[in-house]
């Protein structure tokens, strides 16, 4: 990029007179050249041209950031202003209407582990909710259900589980006014409950407790709220302020009481929203169907959606040509916290993306454009924290909270390490860790800690494939160590900006043990399948088991038909002879790896 000296002395002059009467204009952190000029109503071939003499070569769809437009525009008597991060994400305010605020449904979900109920309570609530009219009706197939309780409404979103729900505050839709922690009364407290509980808490949601299976003869109620109590979700019986119920969803007890300390929840939230204004919403879910085309099930969250309304989701558009509730029944209008499937958008929209109502075809692809502007500044300059930045936006004052996502081997190095962490708590930033648990790191800790802005930290525990796929493509941070010292470590020197150098690992692929030979050496050797990526005769390798590592060493000789081979590509098999080890059993997972030093 050219420094602002290099501006010719005539530009310098014309953009001299201009600065008393400067237009201001705010930029996103990145914008493409075509935008810019759109901004400041010039031409783009003028921009370029400007661009060029700057020393920038760009084409009209490539990306510049904000200190390379900033010249620019300055060249034209403009003065600009960086737009933040926070405030690209948010879609833009409908200004219309009178701002007059109403009680709206309370939005629920029910989190909480696998086996516990969910389904159940689902139905349950749904069978002893059965009204006639569609007011009151279940909206069981569009991902969203609403029932009638003492002439009030109540909207569940049925998502997959806490990941899902994860998913969509990661992407900024808050879709959740009250999170329903379910935990079985036989079972107690699990790995995943502890797992949802961290999520709603780091959504900063409230929780309310359905403790289900009351019926079974080996319920035991104190020990679940004493694990809870354990968990910090003291309940109101205990002199906290979390509300549990006890249910049995399967003989259809306590379902009344829950669903109505959930409306007197949402009376103490005083959950509002203005009706009478163009919609605004999240969209739940969306698919393309082969006879009616592409369809998405919105939430509601402001205003009114009505039938010919003009939308835009992300990068997507068009027209409200059809509504339906979850019975099937058509709808003129939805106002707020209703959920609704619609027909008419020109491709399915992504989950969690927020959509807006325009009033114009021009104000739509000024939207469009506005979107695409953000979904790019947003992933250059939003992505999640990093150890090695740390320092720098403390000193910025853009940060006071590192979230860390903890996953340990075993459960005693849990609490050594979390009590070490937050620890280092100072004035500047608090250190915290919002989810702690054994075993491999998953894609729910990458959500958890992408919509955290936190990173991950693993004590000899190492990411699944699909979490260190998704931790690259979305900037996530992984660290893995084997001592606890070196975690603390870390952490201190980051917090006072004095990181080293550290050496990172690039899995390059995985493959799965399918044969097992012995050489004329009497030496066993795998014989596998590549199943992902590719495995590199130079690379480290590391043999899992079960999901646990085993042994971690480095390959031998890389064979092809007996041919030795520099690396096999994803889908083939090859021999592969690995240095100190031989007890190979099928079914075992090789993991390949290198090392590279990132500063």
């Amino acid at each position: 990029m050219a420094d602002k000296s290099e501006i010719s002395d005539k530009e310098t002059k014309n953009s001299q007179q201009a600065s008393d009467a400067a237009i201001k204009l705010t930029l996103p952190a990145a914008l493409t050249v075509k935008q810019l000029a759109d901004l400041m109503g010039i031409s783009a071939i003028d921009v370029i041209k400007q661009l060029m003499r700057h020393g920038v070569m760009a084409n009209i769809n490539q990306a510049i950031d904000f200190d390379t437009a900033a010249i620019i525009a300055k060249v034209y008597g403009f003065e600009a202003g960086k737009q933040s991060v926070t405030a690209q994400a948010k879609p833009s305010v409908v200004t219309r209407g009178t701002g007059k605020l109403y009680p709206r449904p309370p939005v629920i979900t029910i989190m909480g582990h696998v086996d516990h109920g969910k389904t159940s309570l689902l139905d349950a609530i749904r069978q002893s909710n059965i009204i006639a009219s569609e007011a009151g009706a279940i909206t069981q197939h569009i991902g969203a259900y609403q029932v009638e309780v003492n002439g009030r409404k109540i909207t569940f979103l049925d998502t997959p589980g806490h990941e899902a729900f994860t998913a969509m505050r990661a992407r900024g839709a808050r879709s959740t006014d009250i999170a329903i922690l379910l935990v079985a009364a036989d079972d107690g407290v699990m790995p995943q409950t502890i797992e949802a509980m961290n999520h709603a808490r780091a959504a900063e949601v409230p929780i309310v407790v359905a403790i289900n299976k009351i019926d079974k003869p080996n319920a035991n109620l104190d020990r679940v709220k004493q694990q809870l109590a354990d968990l910090g979700l003291l309940i109101e019986e205990w002199g906290g302020d979390i509300i549990c119920v006890p249910i049995s969803a399967k003989k259809k007890q306590g379902i009344d009481e829950l669903l109505e300390n959930l409306l007197l929840l949402a009376d103490i939230l005083e959950l509002k929203a203005e009706v009478d204004c163009p919609a605004q919403g999240v969209v739940i879910e969306a698919k393309l169907d082969k006879t009616k085309g592409p369809l998405a099930t919105l939430l509601v969250q402001k205003g009114t959606l009505k039938i010919g309304d003009a939308l835009v989701i992300g990068d997507t558009r068009g027209k409200v040509k059809a509504m339906f509730s979850g019975t099937g029944k058509q709808l003129k209008k939805a106002g707020p916290a209703t959920p609704v499937e619609i027909l008419g958008l020109n491709a399915p929209p992504q989950a969690g993306h927020i959509f807006e109502v325009v009033a114009t075809e021009r104000e739509a692809k000024a939207l469009l454009q506005k979107h695409e502007a953000t979904q790019y500044g947003v992933a250059t300059a939003g992505r999640t924290l990093t150890l090695s930045d740390l320092s720098s936006q403390i000193s910025a004052g853009s940060i006071k909270d590192l979230n860390i996502v903890l996953k340990t081997d075993v459960q005693g190095s849990i609490e050594p390490i979390k009590d070490s962490l937050e620890k280092l708590s100072d004035e500047k930033v608090r250190v915290g860790v919002i989810h702690s648990g054994t075993g491999s790191i998953t894609e729910s800790d990458v959500l958890l800690a992408m919509a955290s802005k936190g990173i991950i930290v693993g004590f000899n525990s190492r990411p699944e494939p699909g979490a260190q796929r998704l931790a690259e493509v979305e900037g996530v941070s992984i660290r893995h160590y084997n001592v606890i010292y070196d975690v603390v470590n870390d952490v201190e020197k980051a917090l006072k900006g004095m990181l080293e150098p550290v050496i990172t690992e690039v899995v390059d692929g995985q493959a799965e043990v399918i044969a097992i030979f012995e050489s004329a050496k009497k030496v066993k050797i795998a014989g596998v399948m590549v199943r992902e990526g590719k495995v590199r005769r130079d690379s480290m390798v590391r043999v899992i088991r079960q999901g646990e590592v085993i042994r971690e060493s480095r390959v031998h000789s890389l064979r092809r038909f007996k041919e030795d081979v520099k690396e096999v590509a994803t889908g083939m098999e090859c021999g592969v002879k690995i240095e100190h080890f031989s007890d190979f059993q099928v079914g075992d997972i090789l993991q390949f790896y290198r090392q590279e030093k990132v500063a």
